[in-house]
């Protein structure tokens, strides 16, 4: 929603996304990259401008897992990752990854300071994203998942309710939007590391997230045995990768032809089955 949304509030954010600009323009970036913007764009093969010369530099949040996240030597890898590494291929570039906050790169603010040329961090293409950002042609299809303590009985998100159980969501996400529209006032949590230790912590008693992600959690020993998938809600999501509003056509065309070059002759089934262990349209 892959265990890539990511999906991941709105009038709040126009003052912080135009502010957030400044802030980023004023400052290096964060997180694992170590190249500093230098303000003008450079060519890469094709023609395509991009942030840094002979990369391509992406934004997305960290962990996420299993769409972006830290393997044991701190590389960050994932679903995510592997997907944006065949565009840079194409371009004959390598991909740069920088981490940072989710609500700054939804917010088209990462881009728009030039931080990165893309964001791939499990983003939901949605209609308020897209007034923001430019996305990619979608390339994975995602739904949401609750994730709950064992014992509670829970089945369904009506049962949430009519039991008055606690529950929890990642801010700034569309499983927290979905919730809400069907009525509740979850807790919210900055990320899904914060909002799965909120869970086991007894602050809440059923979590939602992208269902990738809640699958992956559930791999753990120490999570399986004590909490369970209780339901599946099937949202209609998709997602994409993000570019700056006004995105440089040639770069937009590149990301689009690779990932539907990478669904026709298999690569993507490779990908998703070396993430999900399950093929496309298997999972849930």
């Amino acid at each position: 929603m892959a265990l890539w949304t990511k999906s991941r509030r709105a009038s709040a954010f126009g003052a912080l996304a135009l502010s957030t600009v400044f802030a980023l323009s004023a400052c290096g970036s964060s997180g694992d990259s170590t190249t500093a913007s230098t303000g003008a764009s450079a060519s890469a093969a094709g023609g395509a401008q991009l942030v840094n010369p002979g990369k391509l530099t992406t934004c997305t949040n960290v962990p996420y897992e299993p769409f972006q996240f830290k393997d044991e030597s701190g590389k960050v890898v994932g679903f995510d990752v592997d997907i944006v590494d065949l565009a840079a291929k194409k371009l004959g570039v390598t991909q740069e990854i920088v981490d940072i906050d989710f609500a700054v790169i939804k917010s088209g603010a990462a881009m728009a300071a030039k931080k990165c040329d893309v964001a791939a961090a499990g983003m939901t293409i949605t209609e308020e994203r897209k007034a923001n950002i430019d996305f990619s042609v979608p390339y994975f299809d995602a739904t949401q998942a609750l994730l709950a303590k064992k014992g509670t009985g829970a089945k369904s998100l009506d049962d949430v309710k009519s039991m008055n159980l606690k529950l929890g969501a990642q801010a700034s996400t569309t499983g927290l939007d979905y919730v809400k529209k069907n009525g509740f006032d979850p807790t919210e949590y900055a990320d899904s590391p914060k909002e799965l230790l909120a869970l086991q912590a007894g602050q809440a008693d059923v979590i939602v997230q992208d269902l990738p992600v809640v699958l992956t959690w559930l791999k753990k020993p120490e999570i399986a045995e004590k909490f369970e998938l209780i339901a599946s809600l099937d949202t209609g999501e998709q997602y994409g990768v993000g570019l700056k509003k006004g995105a440089d056509p040639v770069l937009l065309k590149t990301i689009n032809e690779t990932i539907e070059a990478a669904k026709a002759d298999g690569t993507y089934e490779q990908i998703f089955v070396k993430w999900f262990g399950k093929k496309p349209g298997e999972l849930g």
